[in-house]
């Protein structure tokens, strides 16, 4: 889970429910506003292709998706910033020509 430094984010509990949930809280450097961005662009395409187009009747139901959309958006979603290519594809490419 990568979010900026706002308080409601780091607060202790927030950061238990996410661990709860499987997932590692991360945070973006203090005032680092690309990092920040990457944040922010993440959350909005998350939104847009995964949470808006599903039926959500209640949390359960998100709960029972959010690791095949997470799973989803690394491996096969493309991503303009990465030339049209998966998070996964980018990186994979990097290590093959390095």
């Amino acid at each position: 889970m990568l979010s900026d430094n706002g308080s409601a984010y780091t607060a202790k509990e927030t950061r238990i429910f996410a661990r709860q949930l499987g997932l590692k809280p991360c945070f973006t450097p203090v005032a680092s506003p690309q990092s920040n961005g990457m944040s922010e662009a993440f959350v909005k395409t998350f939104k847009r292709d995964y949470v808006r187009v599903n039926p959500l009747p209640g949390a359960e139901t998100v709960l029972r998706l959010i690791g095949e959309w997470i799973e989803d958006y690394n491996e096969n979603h493309p991503h303009s910033g990465l030339k049209w290519r998966s998070p996964r594809e980018f990186i994979r490419a990097k290590t093959e020509t390095a």
